[in-house]
């Protein structure tokens, strides 16, 4: 999406011409009426190359009505280096406590910027946030640090996990937005390790869309996040640190995703063990799963950033996608999980296209496209020291099988793998609650599993027992 001179929403009706978001800057779009379908407006614009504007020659981005501060907008040149520190500000916490002894709890905030490298290969800014812990780390070593990646939260800048921990939830009429994460995030804070939060490409970040569920955007970002970490000023993690990586949903893919990437990508990140919750490894497979389903618009979300990132799948999509499918993909790009739930939950993809057909049909059809999307299928490499791997056997979301897969694919590379099938009833088909509650259910056993990690603690990969685990 383009941004106007002005970086305010649109509620004009889209030019079917130009309403797909395909270029690297974006117009934030409209108000949402909370019960119905808006339809936002969206223009072509500049590569992903263009240099964005600096905070002080455009007036703030406006996002379903929240101001995004002017600290979100990246500075016309970056650092050299990935994982260097742009800028930071003290971070008020939506939810804390005074403490004891005067320091909040559970700990004290800083939102970030700092500079890592896109899918592309070009230099981008990202967003986010370090917890320094009051509690005191007991295990061995230096304290650690869990870098985290957030599980689904939108595409809109005002979804960004970093804004969400100072405001748990924004519900203003127009976007709704819940910081659902905080639960993990206070809870690994409690264990003593601090926590660095990514807010991805272009999540927050006001000079591109969100390239959701990318796999090596996700991966760079939540490996430069935790090298960011050791030069936050006030910090007491260090480059001798343990560092581990924790996510589920979308963040269980983008910490898969690094834990793959981190041998050639972050070397000097000293890894002692990943969490990958739900992980979205095969995205052939998550399309349909997520099609039609009360997360339809996450389909949106996706298709928005690769096309923006990625030429084959940019071009299969401008021939493919009906006005009505513009319109949608344009108001998608700026809503939060809750304003999809809304607008877009159970609409299947092929009423947004020419021809009657899915977008996953479509992609199939066409070789380049396909490529494009297989490129993005994480288990390919041997991660990166041990990894736990956890699944809900009735996830029809982010699908049971493909997560089993990668388990099967990484064991059979030689990696170091706890996998744990969530055993629980089938709470409901395509209603995002077999993807939602293994979330809660095992996030003690996540936590405490990587904790042992950060303490230096062996693992035992349990390959062996794959052949008769569901």
């Amino acid at each position: 999406m383009s941004r106007t001179s002005t970086r305010s929403r649109s509620t004009a009706t889209p030019d079917p011409e130009t309403a797909l978001p395909t270029g690297a800057r974006r117009r934030p779009s409209a108000r949402l009426r909370l019960l119905a379908c808006t339809v936002a407006a969206g223009t072509a614009c500049a590569g992903l190359s263009a240099v964005p504007a600096s905070a002080a020659e455009a007036p703030p981005v406006v996002s379903r009505g929240v101001t995004i501060p002017e600290f979100y907008t990246p500075p016309a040149t970056l650092p050299a280096d990935n994982g260097a520190l742009i800028r930071s500000e003290a971070l008020p916490l939506g939810l804390n406590i005074p403490g004891l002894d005067g320091r909040p709890m559970p700990g004290t905030a800083t939102r970030l910027m700092y500079r890592s490298t896109d899918s592309a290969g070009m230099p981008v800014a990202v967003t986010g946030a370090y917890i320094e812990p009051s509690a005191a780390w007991k295990g061995s070593g230096p304290r650690p640090l869990v870098a985290l990646a957030s599980g689904t939260m939108g595409q809109g800048d005002q979804c960004a996990p970093s804004f969400a921990l100072q405001h748990p939830l924004t519900l203003t009429g127009d976007t709704v937005s819940v910081g659902y994460e905080a639960l993990a995030v206070y809870r690994i804070l409690a264990t003593g390790a601090a926590v660095v939060v990514t807010d991805y490409v272009g999540l927050g970040a006001t000079d591109r869309l969100h390239t959701y569920v990318n796999r090596v955007d996700q991966g760079h970002a939540l490996l430069d996040a935790a090298r960011t970490a050791r030069s936050v000023p006030g910090a007491s993690v260090t480059a001798a640190s343990r560092t581990g990586l924790y996510g589920y949903s979308q963040g269980g893919g983008a910490s898969a995703a690094a834990a793959e990437l981190q041998p050639s990508y972050a070397p000097d990140v000293r890894l002692a063990g990943t969490y990958a919750g739900a992980p979205p490894a095969d995205l052939t497979s998550v399309m349909k799963g997520i099609d039609g389903s009360a997360l339809a618009g996450a389909l949106a979300w996706s298709i928005n950033g690769f096309a923006q990132a990625d030429p084959d799948l940019r071009a299969v999509v401008e021939a493919n996608i009906s006005t009505t499918g513009k319109a949608a993909l344009a108001d998608a790009s700026t809503m939060c999980v809750g304003d999809a739930l809304l607008g877009h939950g159970f609409t299947r993809s092929s009423t947004w296209t020419t021809s009657g057909k899915t977008i996953g049909e479509i992609i199939a059809a066409e070789p380049r496209a396909k490529a494009a999307l297989d490129r993005q299928r994480i288990g390919t490499l041997e991660p990166s020291g041990p990894v736990r791997l956890a699944t809900g056997v009735h996830d029809d979301i982010v699908p049971h099988s493909q997560a089993r897969q990668l388990a099967v694919d990484w064991c059979r590379k030689g990696g170091d793998v706890t996998y744990d099938a969530v055993v629980l009833p089938n709470l409901g088909d395509k209603i995002l609650t077999n993807h939602l509650v293994p979330l809660l259910t095992d996030q003690g056993d996540a936590i405490g599993w990587l904790t042992d990690r950060l303490s230096g603690k062996p693992s035992t990969s349990n390959c062996w027992s794959m052949p008769i685990q569901p």
